[in-house]
């Protein structure tokens, strides 16, 4: 009778030391598994991009232009699932200037056709962003952010904020339409407006109202875009180092 309180009082003065043992244990367990199936998934999603980039590299041909195909463009391959809106409406607009750029040039003819005094500085200068904008907005901006959602690297990021903050600048000059600067933009269309040439007037609205668009429309991403950027903890430490590691050349692969 006198064993059973010494008894009862070891097991009661045991207990509360020896249960967050193997508690703490399961709960340091819990976490590694955490963490151990975490860095699986990402191996495993990592391996599924590497293998995919390299079905495009092996079997994937060159399809952009449609014209003269010279790179592969995929957004569907290449961009991965949750970004692929994004880029896709930054291609629409890329799309829009392109459209806005043809149209300025029909708008500077008509401008000249119709006797204004720098109709030929305008039709000279509309045929030259024609040429270059639409040429060097593709490989200054649009590919290194689709590049840069394609292999998250802070290099294309910082490619594009640069290149795609002038172009911002230049839709600006481009919707203010000054005579003889290439644009048949908005000071032009009042113009044609005022001296009833209806079709010059027109086609002015139709370049404003593209200008307009495609400008208002890649501010508006070039604000989310700088978002995930800075979510991503991009920064120019990173892009000098994967400058310095890949080389301009990584510009131009898949890989």
């Amino acid at each position: 009778m006198n064993q059973n309180p010494f008894a009862s009082t070891h097991s009661l003065d045991t207990n509360p030391f020896d249960d967050p043992q193997p508690s703490a244990a399961a709960a340091t367990q819990a976490k590694l598994d955490e963490l151990r199936r975490r860095e699986q998934d990402l191996e495993r999603r990592e391996a599924e991009l590497n293998n995919k980039a390299e079905h495009i590299r092996r079997h994937g041909r060159n399809n952009f232009p449609p014209f003269f195909p010279l790179i592969f463009h995929s957004i569907q391959d290449e961009i991965p699932e949750t970004h692929r809106p994004l880029i896709t409406r930054i291609f629409q607009l890329w799309l829009v200037l392109l459209g806005t750029l043809v149209i300025n040039v029909v708008a500077c003819i008509i401008i000249l056709i119709a006797g204004s005094p720098s109709g030929g500085s305008d039709l000279g200068a509309s045929l030259g962003y024609l040429i270059f904008i639409s040429t060097l907005s593709f490989l200054l901006w649009y590919r290194p952010i689709y590049n840069g959602y394609m292999k998250e690297q802070a290099l294309y990021y910082y490619l594009y904020f640069f290149f795609c903050g002038f172009h911002l600048l230049f839709s600006i000059y481009m919707i203010i339409g000054i005579q003889g600067t290439g644009s048949a933009g908005l000071i032009q269309t009042i113009r044609a407006f005022g001296s009833h040439s209806w079709v010059s007037a027109v086609f002015g609205l139709l370049a404003t109202i593209g200008w307009t668009v495609q400008g208002v429309g890649l501010a508006y991403y070039y604000r989310e875009i700088w978002m995930h950027h800075t979510a991503a903890g991009h920064t120019m430490e990173k892009a000098k180092g994967e400058l310095a590691t890949h080389g301009a050349k990584a510009y131009f692969t898949r890989g």
